[in-house]
């Protein structure tokens, strides 16, 4: 620790990060200087979505778990939709097997706007037992649900020993993907996006819910209810917004110009020349897809996409990496607002 403390006196933080093991930079970045965050007990700012005794309030009314069972899985959503924000908990994810379940921590208004709706996810993927999870980012604008802008990634512990931070900022201008307080992905608003780009109000869901047509090795591993019930737990959670009625007919970013201006001045709103080195380093080290670099379904990249030639070089025209990981072309989802016996399909 002396050493790293000389070293840190006479480097720069973003020189010194470049230096260290990505897993230490990361943990670093993880656990020094938190967000100043408000959390908010669950029932001040969310309702119970489905799945009929499967959420289970904590004794201090904090937080929630989230089961899955061979009779539903369950969720919960946010009393209010929102014009933008910051949406946040800390989750910890069921152990041992857990192949063909997907945990869900997303933005949507599919409810309000069936045909046209945005959403921003964030997807946990289960896996064989003694195999790690893995997690997906997504958005979609105004229905573009035929435009997936998937990136799958692997994470650098094991997320079914302890809480983490899982986070989502959305402003006019950009998205920006948290894990703790390492940003892992940024999408800056560029014209050429037109209603891609997410700008209808929007409620925070979370799910637990079984997908085995589609997580688990392109859904070759089915959810085995031998080990449910599955739990998955969320605690100290973060709503920052504007809360917005999307019939209404005034002018959200006006109404909410007070809200939108305190988040564009908090420290996640910005990514500092350290965390943005350590995102890097990250996307180099555990993304293994991303629609960037998959020239079969994108022959010209999205115009946000950021083509970086030394990544690329990492990258198959499948969008995969050449070596290491896995993403196989997923089949239509079920519903993550649906029970494990449910067969209702929607495009997601």
């Amino acid at each position: 620790m002396d050493g790293l403390r000389y070293f840190h006196d006479k480097l720069p933080l973003v020189s010194l990060l470049v230096l260290l093991p990505l897993t230490t930079t990361l943990s670093i970045l993880a656990n020094a200087a938190p967000f100043n965050l408000t959390t908010i007990p669950f029932d001040e700012g969310y309702n119970h979505l489905f799945g009929d005794g499967n959420l289970v309030r904590s004794p201090d009314g904090k937080g929630v778990r989230l089961l899955l069972d061979q009779y539903t899985g369950s969720g919960f959503i946010s009393s209010s939709l929102y014009d933008h924000g910051f949406f946040s908990a800390k989750i910890k994810l069921p152990s041992d097997y857990t192949a063909g379940i997907c945990v869900a921590f997303y933005t949507s208004n599919a409810d309000v706007f069936e045909k046209s709706h945005d959403e921003l996810d964030i997807e946990f993927l289960g896996n064989r037992e003694r195999k790690p999870w893995r997690f997906q980012t997504n958005l979609y604008g105004n229905g573009s649900t035929n435009r997936g802008r998937e990136e799958r990634y692997r994470l650098w512990f094991d997320p079914t020993k302890d809480f983490h931070r899982y986070s989502i900022l959305w402003t006019p201008n950009n998205i920006i993907f948290y894990v703790d307080e390492v940003p892992i992905r940024e999408v800056v608003r560029k014209e050429a996006m037109g209603g891609d780009y997410p700008s209808k109000p929007m409620s925070l869901y979370a799910t637990i819910w079984d997908a085995s047509n589609w997580a688990t090795d392109g859904g070759k591993a089915k959810v085995n209810y031998k080990f449910a019930p599955f739990v998955a737990e969320f605690k100290d959670l973060v709503l920052e917004g504007c809360p917005a009625d999307p019939i209404e007919q005034f002018p959200f970013a006006e109404f909410c110009a007070e809200k939108l201006a305190y988040l564009t001045s908090q420290d996640y709103s910005t990514i500092s020349h350290a965390r943005r080195a350590a995102m890097r380093r990250f996307r180099q080290r555990y993304m293994y897809y991303s629609y960037c670099y998959d020239s079969l379904r994108y022959p010209v990249p999205m115009p946000e996409c950021e083509i970086i030639p030394a990544e690329k070089a990492r990258f198959k025209d499948t969008g995969r990496l050449k070596f290491g990981g896995s993403h196989k072309k997923q089949p239509k989802r079920r519903s993550r607002n649906q029970g494990a016996a449910s067969d209702n399909q929607v495009d997601m």
